[in-house]
């Protein structure tokens, strides 16, 4: 497994991180990834990624799930239904933009395998499948992820570590003019503060180089000429927070938001042509499809003891963001496009130097 900030010694913020700085440190939330790399018969650099929120049966047991789009020049298909049910009722997969439709697809069939009863005793789906455009390193004119692809990572979703950098969804991406991808990283709360865990994970595709920070300091514009300024378009991010809070769709909605403060923070400023969009859920509450009865008991923090949370998604986001980019390593893709891994002997160096 690659290094990631903290093994050298590179921190953020001031809360501790769980047992696996991980998503995954939030019971029951598990990750899967499926990676597509070939040359021949045309240059693939992509994947698909899948999470799964619970340990259980996520179609009959629903979770409360919420939503923030920071600028809308990407895709989650299945959000609209989010941000009205206020329910996750399928996995999540992160992949290439123009790989939308068919992981879509694929997941729909892999629901299909599992619940024989959609679309006739119960309900049909939409699932939650968000991009980002990997097309400088990928050769998106061909249709590379398939339903295998998506079954392989659907299937084999673990509560372990997480694979980062350039793998599933996150292959071909490239953030902050370095190698990009998948990162992920959690925070726990104080015992008096309830003893949550909150985890994000990131598919991480955007940035100039020179907005980079770590922790608030502004190194990324000492690394500009380990960089790569090839790419034209700014790039897009999806980040999918998880928590065992207990809590509403609204206030997950809320939570969503602090996320967008993280990719901030990290350096992004939502520029037009990205797209920053934030998924999240809690596991605390199950939503049963059938109910026994007229009513159900929502367990839900009172407001006020939100801003724990609120700080923990700040750091686990841009700690996210920093392990794929720590993780990544230079890579060569379609037409001989090159995309530099980050100099992380460079970046350490300067980060202590700001520090002081």
């Amino acid at each position: 497994m690659s290094k990631r900030a903290r093994d050298y010694g590179v921190t953020v913020g001031f809360r501790p991180p769980g047992p696996l700085n991980a998503i995954t440190d939030v019971v029951g939330v598990r990750v899967g990834h499926s990676t597509v790399w070939h040359d021949d018969p045309s240059v693939a650099r992509t994947g698909v990624t899948a999470i799964r929120p619970n340990d259980g049966d996520i179609f009959m047991e629903r979770l409360a799930g919420g939503a923030f789009v920071l600028n809308g020049a990407g895709e989650m298909s299945g959000l609209v239904q989010v941000l009205e049910w206020g329910l996750i009722e399928t996995p999540i997969l992160l992949t290439s933009t123009m790989s939308v439709g068919a992981v879509s697809a694929a997941t729909v069939r892999w629901m299909l395998d599992h619940y024989p009863t959609i679309g006739k005793a119960d309900d049909v789906v939409i699932p939650l499948v968000g991009e980002c455009d990997d097309s400088h390193l990928n050769d998106v004119s061909h249709s590379h992820v398939t339903a295998q692809h998506v079954a392989h990572a659907l299937d084999t979703a673990t509560a372990g570590k997480v694979t980062e950098g350039s793998v599933g969804g996150g292959t071909g991406m490239v953030s902050f003019g370095f190698k990009g991808g998948i990162g992920t990283s959690s925070r726990v709360l104080d015992p008096d503060e309830g003893s949550y865990t909150v985890g994000v994970l990131v598919m991480t595709n955007v940035g100039d180089c020179r907005d980079l920070r770590v922790d608030g300091l502004p190194v990324g514009r000492e690394l500009v000429p380990f960089s790569t300024e090839a790419r034209a378009r700014y790039g897009s991010i999806i980040a999918v927070i998880a928590t065992d809070a207990p809590l509403s769709s609204h206030q997950i909605a809320r939570l969503c938001k602090r996320v967008g403060l993280g990719i901030g923070r990290v350096g992004s400023y939502a520029a037009h042509g990205s797209g920053e969009i934030v998924l999240g859920f809690s596991t605390a509450n199950c939503i049963p499809r059938k109910a026994a009865a007229r009513t159900f008991t929502l367990l839900s923090l009172v407001d006020d003891a939100m801003n724990p949370l609120y700080q923990a998604a700040i750091e686990a986001t841009e700690e996210a963001v920093l392990n794929a980019l720590f993780a990544g390593s230079t890579t060569t893709g379609h037409s001989g496009h090159v995309v530099p891994g980050l100099p992380v002997d460079e970046l350490v160096s300067r980060w202590k130097d700001a520090r002081g």
